[in-house]
């Protein structure tokens, strides 16, 4: 079978596809840190944002940390399986990392229901416009990992293009980090 050259030639000497994935990360980067820093400048401007950020629930922020932790853990082993050509034990971490993004999701939408029932909307005042913003942004980057994750998932239960396993391992990591620090600015911070 004939491979796509651009999967076998790389002038840097990483993998194209690699490459590929950190370009779309330092993007992501970009995009995320001028939004955190944007955020930091006007929390440091706004003190009174601390009343409005004592009312994120830091339980649930904590309890989501360790979803998403988890799943790096089963994206890992993901990693570790395909690296042995081991596609079907590829598949279930992958699929159990997903479920790690669908637990995530689950408890963000009944956290996000609760704040807004209580009046805590986008348009309440300037910390909860920065909160909605990065963590929807942030929601939005965990359901399309976990879209990707699934298609790559299926392939790998076949056998089939294992080296994406490792590609979408080291977005789901960046998703991660990402929280990582959402999660002090947002829960923690107050």
């Amino acid at each position: 079978m004939h491979k796509p050259i651009a999967t076998t030639r790389s002038a840097t000497g990483i993998p194209t596809g690699r490459l590929a994935v950190w370009w779309v990360l330092a993007s992501e980067i970009v995009i995320f840190g001028g939004l955190l820093a944007s955020y930091v400048m006007h929390r440091i401007g706004h003190p009174e944002w601390a009343v409005a950020a004592s009312h994120t629930n830091t339980w649930i922020g904590a309890t989501n940390t360790f979803v998403l932790l988890t799943s790096s853990f089963t994206a890992v082993l993901a990693h570790q399986a395909a690296e042995h050509g081991d596609g079907k034990t590829a598949a279930k971490y992958l699929l159990m990392t997903i479920g790690g993004a669908a637990t995530f999701i689950t408890i963000k939408s009944f956290e996000w229901a609760h704040e807004i029932r209580e009046g805590f909307t986008i348009t309440a005042n300037g910390f909860w416009s920065f909160y909605y913003t990065a963590a929807g942004l942030h929601a939005l980057h965990v359901i399309a990992g976990a879209v990707v994750m699934a298609f790559i998932a299926r392939d790998a239960m076949k056998g089939r293009e294992l080296h994406r396993v490792e590609l979408v391992g080291i977005y789901w990591h960046f998703v991660d980090v990402i929280w990582i620090f959402l999660f002090p600015l947002l829960y923690i911070a107050k």
